[in-house]
């Protein structure tokens, strides 16, 4: 019989009190149990990149990382990018106006590093761009479109 405990995750600026088992992942318990499915299930082993969110501003594969270690940290997911009334991010947007998504099963996690990538002030040129992006599997683009639009971002904060 497992035991269920209770967390307090703050995700998107919001604290959620759940009750969670003690080996329930990240991906679990923003999905099933806050409600928040932008985050996608992909290979349930920290291969694809789909599931990444941001845990205090780091990118993280939330198929591997214990609801309970987040506890008490600031989680963002593609949900908690834009703006409060459904404006897109910079990024976003960004992913929008470059044609960067097609299947859109990748989107999410490729947003999220990406996010991670500009807040972290990554060098605004291609090479540096698909290192940090390698964690993230793309079966449709070929990358290049999410290149130009993750360096797009960057230039523009420079």
């Amino acid at each position: 019989m497992t035991t269920k405990r209770l967390l307090e995750l703050r995700v998107n600026g919001i604290t959620h009190t759940v009750a969670s088992d003690a080996d329930a992942t990240l991906l679990e318990v923003l999905r099933e149990t806050i409600g928040l499915t932008g985050t996608k299930w992909g290979c349930l082993t920290g291969d694809c990149g789909a599931c990444t969110v941001l845990v205090d501003d780091l990118p993280v594969v939330s198929c591997l990382q214990l609801a309970s270690q987040v506890e008490g940290r600031d989680i963002t997911t593609i949900e908690g990018l834009g703006g409060p009334a459904g404006e897109l991010s910079e990024v976003q947007a960004s992913f929008v106006r470059n044609g960067a998504a097609q299947c859109g099963f990748c989107t999410p996690g490729m947003i999220m590093s990406s996010e991670a990538l500009i807040r972290a002030g990554v060098e605004p040129d291609e090479t540096a761009v698909r290192e940090g992006l390698a964690g993230n599997l793309c079966r449709c683009t070929g990358y290049n479109k999410i290149i130009d639009a993750v360096v797009e971002v960057a230039r523009g904060r420079e």
